[in-house]
């Protein structure tokens, strides 16, 4: 499997996240304003809006996650298949790293 790179539509994904979790916490905000006044009809429509957004967040952040897994597991099938092919290029790579990482912790 190929290692597909991250595209444009991952970056609008996580402003929309953003976007939709300060719309939520906007929400959220207004409800305990509204409960400060105690306005029973008030309350109960800020309070399913923030329901409706809460449920939509919960369902975007579900499918990133299954994005990002799914991406994670193909990079991980990727380098499987990369080290079963080349053995000893990956002993080697392995080797340089521990190298580099020994000569950093060494100075610290």
């Amino acid at each position: 499997m190929a290692m597909k790179p991250i595209s444009g539509n991952e970056n609008d994904s996580q402003e929309q996240l953003r976007e939709d979790l300060r719309q939520l916490s906007s929400t959220i905000e207004e409800l305990m304003h509204a409960t400060a006044d105690d306005s029973r009809e008030n309350v109960a429509r800020l309070r399913e809006r923030a329901e409706a957004r809460l449920v939509e967040t919960r369902a975007r952040l579900s499918a990133s996650s299954e994005r990002v897994r799914h991406q994670a597991q193909d990079s991980m099938e990727c380098a499987d298949q990369y080290v079963r092919s080349n053995p000893w290029k990956s002993v080697g790579y392995g080797a340089a790293l521990g190298v580099v990482v020994g000569l950093i912790l060494g100075r610290s």
